[in-house]
């Protein structure tokens, strides 16, 4: 018969469990008070019937902080009745996997299995990842890892091909405020006996601003309460204070770099400067250095810009020195005045795409001979050798165009770029295309009307 809740040990244990965070109070004890995550958890969905089942695989749940991973590994083991062992990879090494284990075999002899949880597993490098291997293959341990970073980079192929991966996702706002309020009224594990006062504006306020981390709202709101104390009214005003200063999530190390990097190149790309000054925001308020950054947007100008506006690569280069001038938070803005001006400038990739064409063609014919007559001749020996020979001086005429071959005989028809349609690259192509006129009049011997030897407007 249990004690708990009769007498000086009831006391005990009502105040142990007050001294515990609000948030691992409120741990959901069943699936059917986990909040969010339905597409896993919906009736009829593996990871729902693996847990109730209680037969659970050795699995990785992937996903932001906040959003049950730690919960679902303990509702895995209580479901199954095995004992659940949990594990940091940060904090602790492979010397105390290789305790675990050994006491993992020791209570499977007995006849009880054993859920080793290990917390952000992708701090664990691949070679240390190899420790449990063994043992998940033995069956000595249902291996549940939790990570916040993408597995395909994180995990080595040998432990992911043995586990299986589900994706958890932020909580939405209807499912952090149904949290809230639940914490709000449950005298046994949240803070009801506190008897507090919330304005719905508060809740809703603090379930928007928590970014989908039930854990982070769940802190704030203790915060909260402790501040105001017994009784005391809960307002927007309260929670702001509460919560401080919201970081961003965004690790630049790790997968989020690489989304909010692409995000930010394909809205340029795409022409769009509010998502580019959205995404350039998050990345600078998320720790980024805004010198990569500009590094990018550089690049950016040169790539998907081009010669459609070549002052696109300037203003680039401008902001990156404003920026190593002035630092931060001065010189952002210039790099938001890149971001903006490139989204809005026409866009071509042509030299992008005529570059690597080029590339290719120089891996493809490493060996052609320069044509004699565009070689240089700075000795007699080479003149008699025929360098120089047959070149023609293009100043020489008023067009500033003599039609010559530049290219190595194999290569002579190759053509690697052709300007686009939009800014100055149009104004390219006419020109292109009236030197090609020239050259097909020279070429037939004729030199046609007046208006052939003049520059197109």
């Amino acid at each position: 018969m249990s004690t708990r809740g009769t007498g000086a040990v009831g006391t005990l244990f009502a105040a142990a469990a007050r001294a515990e965070p609000l948030a691992a109070r409120m741990r959901p004890a069943s699936i059917d008070e986990f909040v969010g995550q339905r597409h896993l958890l919906a009736p009829g969905k593996p990871l729902r019937e693996a847990i109730e089942k209680g037969k659970p695989t050795s699995m990785i749940f992937w996903g932001p902080p906040g959003t049950g991973k730690t919960t679902l590994g303990f509702l895995l083991a209580r479901y199954a009745d095995r004992e659940f062992v949990p594990f940091s990879a940060v904090t602790e090494g492979v010397s105390r996997v290789r305790e675990i284990l050994a006491e993992a075999r020791q209570r499977l002899d007995m006849g009880r299995r054993t859920i080793l949880f290990v917390d952000e597993i992708h701090r664990f490098n691949r070679g240390q990842q190899d420790a449990f291997l063994p043992a998940v293959e033995g069956g000595v341990v249902t291996l549940v890892g939790a990570t916040t970073e993408n597995p395909s980079f994180e995990l080595n192929g040998a432990l992911l091909s043995r586990t299986r991966v589900f994706v958890l996702q932020p909580l939405d706002a209807i499912d952090l405020e149904a949290l809230l309020r639940r914490a709000l009224t449950d005298r046994d594990r949240g803070l009801g006996s506190d008897e507090i006062v919330a304005d719905d504006a508060a809740i809703t306020w603090l379930a928007t601003e928590a970014d989908g981390d039930a854990r982070r709202s769940l802190n704030v709101l203790e915060a909260a309460v402790l501040h105001v104390g017994k009784g005391g009214h809960l307002t927007v005003d309260v929670m702001r204070e509460a919560m401080q200063l919201r970081t961003a999530r965004y690790d630049k190390s790790g997968e989020e770099h690489y989304n909010l990097i692409s995000a930010y190149h394909k809205a340029l790309r795409g022409s769009d400067p509010q998502g580019a000054l959205y995404w350039l925001a998050r990345m600078l308020t998320g720790g980024e250095d805004p010198m990569y950054v500009a590094r990018r947007t550089v690049r950016f100008a040169a790539e998907d810009v081009g010669l459609a506006d070549p002052n696109a690569l300037t203003v680039a280069l401008a902001a990156r020195s404003t920026y190593e001038v002035l630092g931060s938070p001065e010189g952002e803005l210039a790099i938001a005045e890149a971001a903006v001006y490139l989204a809005t400038a026409p866009k071509s990739n042509r030299v992008y795409e005529a570059w690597k064409a080029a590339l290719d063609l120089a891996k493809r014919y490493p060996a052609e001979q320069v044509p004699l007559h565009i070689r240089n001749a700075p000795t007699s020996l080479m003149k008699e050798l025929g360098y120089g020979s047959g070149y023609q001086y293009a100043h020489a005429v008023p067009e500033a165009y003599i039609p010559q071959q530049y290219l190595p005989e194999a290569l002579k028809d190759h053509v690697l770029y052709e300007p686009g349609p939009f800014g100055f690259e149009k104004d390219i192509g006419k020109r292109l295309q009236w030197w090609n006129e020239l050259k097909r009049r020279a070429e037939g011997g004729s030199d046609g009307d007046a208006s052939a030897h003049k520059e197109p407007e």
